[in-house]
């Protein structure tokens, strides 16, 4: 086993990581084109300390879906049936999730899973370029309402590793995503 997939087999297992681990994985993994990202893709996060670590296992994100290079869905979300809906992103109330860390709270479940399901949408909320982040061009969604950009290098053929870069935040916040539906 190499030691790149040895970190990577480590942080993806534990879903846990440090920062620099993160960028360094980041940085030996290769980029991805935009063909390569279509399709419907389950999501974790990786815990490395970020603001925005927790919130979206309190509200129940599932995933990713990229119809084409301008239909993507950046945010499914599942109900306690287990129903996929998509969720049009609100740039307050990520804001808020940032700030106020006791809206990560289990105890608050009930209600962010509420909010969650008043911002269902139909329509796409993102659109996936061509993009150079880290000294190399892969694909990066690009959030229509939200000065965010999530950039993709590929763990393997059905695994990608996210960096979300959130404009005014120091340090972009970590996530894997799997296919779902395996070419």
């Amino acid at each position: 086993m190499t030691e790149t997939s040895s970190k990577t087999a480590d942080i993806v297992a534990t879903r846990n990581g440090t920062t620099d681990e993160v960028l360094d994985l980041f940085d030996d993994l290769e980029p991805v084109d935009v063909a390569f990202m279509m399709g419907r893709w389950r999501g974790y996060e990786i815990t490395t300390g970020h603001p925005q670590d927790g919130i979206l296992e309190v509200t129940r994100w599932y995933g990713k879906e990229f119809e084409d290079a301008e239909t993507v869905h950046p945010l499914l979300h599942q109900n306690a049936r287990g129903d996929l809906f998509r969720v049009r992103p609100r740039p307050t109330l990520v804001y808020l999730s940032l700030r106020l860390p006791i809206l990560k709270s289990k105890a608050l479940r009930p209600l962010a899973l509420l909010m969650t399901a008043l911002l269902r949408t139909r329509q796409s909320q993102a659109r996936l370029r061509m993009v150079e982040y880290r000294g190399k061009v892969s694909a990066t969604m690009i959030y229509d309402s939200l000065p965010i950009n999530d950039h993709f290098h590929r763990i393997d053929e059905n695994t990608v590793l996210g960096l979300m870069d959130f404009k005014g935040i120091a340090s972009p916040f970590p996530f894997v995503l799997e296919r779902t539906d395996i070419r």
